[in-house]
Parts: structure tokens; sequence; C-alpha cells
């Protein structure tokens, strides 16, 4: 029997259920990130910023991570330090929660919704990196300053150790060009994450560890 983000034990398909917890509380933000990562794509988020949240939905539904998020942050400043902060700390839950022995470690995705389409591509590495190239028709959306999804991205691959290269390849509307990137991270997530059954056992890695 599963329960959403539960404390129990588990085995799924004969892995160890793949699953974290993890708390970061600063003097301006206090967050907390619970995911599974065999999942079925269920969401829970409390963090004051509804659009991210849509975004954030994104990824536990085409990622198949089920994802539980409480967010508090100094927003009458403004929401950098909790967007930030939100990616540090879902960066370190995938690092918590992910043994890279078996899986398959690159994942990537192209994604449309109407006239935009974005490329995402990730790797287990150990490394850090992030190229992120996005031109957005606009600033704001939903009331969210989109220049902060950068933020967002930089801080989960530094706490996650994935190398992450985004593209926004086209699109008119920012809100679609948004959208598009967040549902092709989430699918290139799920891909990466997944156990090859022709490498049971082995880390993907000519160096013998990742």
């Amino acid at each position: 029997m599963r329960s959403f983000l539960g404390g129990i034990t588990e085995t799924i398909m004969g892995e160890p259920a793949r699953r974290a917890s993890v708390q970061r509380n600063t003097k301006e933000t206090r967050i907390s990130v619970s995911l599974d990562l065999d999942g079925g794509g269920r969401f829970e988020a409390e963090t004051g910023l509804p659009f991210l949240e849509h975004m954030l939905d994104q990824i536990a539904r085409h990622g198949m991570i089920d994802l539980a998020i409480k967010a508090e942050g100094d927003l009458e400043i403004d929401a950098h330090h909790t967007v930030e902060d939100l990616g540090i700390t879902l960066g370190q839950a995938l690092h918590k929660a992910l043994d890279k022995t078996g899986i398959r470690r690159y994942g990537h995705a192209h994604v449309p919704l109407d006239e935009a389409l974005s490329r995402v591509v990730i790797d287990f590495s150990g490394r850090p990196g992030l190229e992120y190239h996005a031109d957005f028709a606009r600033a704001v959306v939903g009331g969210f300053d989109i220049d902060l999804f950068r933020e967002f991205f930089q801080g989960f691959v530094n706490h996650a150790l994935v190398t992450l290269h985004i593209d926004n390849i086209r699109g008119r509307n920012a809100h679609h060009q948004i959208e598009t990137i967040f549902k092709a991270f989430g699918r290139a997530l799920r891909m990466a994450v997944e156990f090859d059954p022709r490498s049971a056992g082995v880390i993907p890695s000519t160096k013998g560890s990742l």
C-alpha cells in the first residue's frame, strides 16, 4: 500500500523506494520539499506564488514525481529568495532520493505548446552546470518576474549536481514559452532517473562513479 509521500518504507518493482524530504530554514525563507521519484505525478504546494506553483505542477505531472512543497519567504520584498531557495531545496531532495546505480543518467525532451517549443537535456553527471537560453516575449506573467526562473534552475543544478541545458527554441507567448520549459524539464528528468534494465547494478559512467 502506498501513501502520498508518507513515511512508510517499501520497494517498487524490486527496487528500493526513492523518496526524500528536506527542510531549509534561513532568515529569509522556510521551505520543505518531499518527493517520490516513483510516484504518479501528484502535487501539493503552498508557496504564495500561484504561477510558480503552476509550473512546479508541470514537473510533477510530466516527471511522474509525487511532490509536496511548502514555502514561506520574504515576499513583501520580492520573490527572489523564495524562488531560489525552492530550487536549492528541490535539488537537495532529488540528490538525497536518487541512487544512480542502474539509472539511464541522461534525459532529454522537446515539448511544444501551440507556437512555443522548448528543449531540455539533463545529465546526472555529479557536476553542476546550467546553460539557460530563453528570450521571453515579456518580463512578467501572472504577476511573476520570469527572470527568477533562471535563479530557480541555478539553485537546482547546484544542489542536485546535474548538468542542465535549457533552450526555448521559439515562442511568442511568454506563458507558453515557460510552460514548455517546465514540461520538458519534467519529461527529461523522468527519463534520466528511470532504471535501465540493461544496466542493472551498474553506475552509468566509465569512471565507475557519478
